[in-house]
């Protein structure tokens, strides 16, 4: 009857919303396919990611959001419209209050694109909340004591990277260099050491395998197809755990660089604190094999990946949204 309060993990891999007094409703990837010729939407989430790599010239999959802003305002509209219907949380009477999250260093005018399009999807009040803040409180975190916490949240199109303490970010950093990236990295190191072309899904499906980024962490293989990019025929080869860490090598750096920046710009007290309880990973990059060691490793810290890294996004704004007095400190750009 009346519209429910709801929490957007607006993703650029997944979409996660969860609903007050339900939990996660829907978990979904950020994928829309549209007809070019008539611009009409075919499909989204999980039927349009299926689509991926395998339309014909006349429908396109195309991912809304890049680098964890809105890339294509019409789609990314489109998409939450869908989402939002699917879950049917928009009352005879009322629209729901959306919180959506968003990385540390978006510009006012990419926050206004988001709220902007929640609006128009069916939102009523919309709240925008800083993305390391709302996993660390999804991830167990209790970031309103005056300690340091500290969160690496690696997601599908940045890297989000925060020292939070009384309920606010201290010292926080967000780099282009997530999950996409990484996909990216090993779609291209197969194109140039072995002439094979490959598709995003099978680059995914690689560093997912057999992946790692911590040397000798793991010794697996795997065979992959794609097209030669000498005679244009379709062939197979077989990839290495450790031909993944090379590929992902550089980009790992930017994430280790990025962390050991935020540490070196905590106050001391909270470094302190950072010691003791570790650094916690969220985000669907903490499932990468051999991060927790790498970081640990790099930064001298005690580092562990959250329960269910992929949900603590969507989890911790269910729980800002329980705790309606911390919610209404939350700023409402109108």
């Amino acid at each position: 009857m009346f519209g429910r309060d709801i929490g957007i993990d607006l993703g650029t891999a997944n979409v996660l919303i969860h609903v007050r007094g339900k939990g996660i409703v829907l978990n979904e990837p950020s994928v829309v396919a549209i007809d070019t010729g008539t611009n009409r939407v075919l499909a989204v989430g999980d039927e349009a990611f299926r689509m991926v790599g395998r339309t014909p010239g006349n429908i396109v999959a195309i991912r809304p959001l890049r680098d964890g802003v809105i890339a294509d305002f019409d789609t990314t509209e489109a998409m939450l419209k869908h989402f939002l219907a699917k879950i049917k949380v928009r009352g005879m009477f009322s629209k729901p209050r959306i919180l959506i999250c968003c990385p540390t260093n978006i510009t006012s005018v990419e926050q206004k694109a988001i709220r902007e399009a929640a609006e128009k999807s069916g939102g009523k009040n919309i709240y925008l909340e800083e993305e390391p803040k709302v996993a660390a409180v999804g991830a167990g975190m209790d970031i309103y004591q005056p300690s340091g916490n500290m969160v690496v949240d690696i997601g599908g199109g940045t890297t989000d990277i925060a020292v939070l303490s009384m309920g606010d970010i201290v010292t926080a950093s967000s780099i282009k260099v997530a999950g996409d990236r990484f996909d990216s990295d090993i779609l291209n190191y197969i194109k140039k050491k072995y002439k094979l072309l490959i598709g995003e899904r099978t680059a995914e499906d690689i560093k997912k395998s057999v992946g790692t980024v911590f040397p000798g962490a793991r010794n697996e293989e795997m065979d992959i197809r794609g097209r030669d990019m000498v005679s244009g025929l379709p062939r197979t080869i077989t990839v290495h755990s450790e031909e993944v860490r090379e590929a992902l090598e550089e980009s790992i750096y930017h994430v280790v660089q990025a962390s050991k920046n935020v540490l070196e710009k905590t106050p001391p007290e909270l470094s302190a604190d950072i010691i003791d309880r570790g650094i916690i990973l969220t985000g669907g990059g903490a499932y990468l094999h051999g991060i927790e060691e790498l970081l640990s490793d790099e930064l001298k810290v005690p580092v562990l990946a959250a329960e269910e890294p992929m949900n603590c996004v969507a989890n911790g704004t269910g729980i800002m949204l329980e705790n309606l007095d911390r919610v209404a400190r939350i700023k409402a750009r109108y």
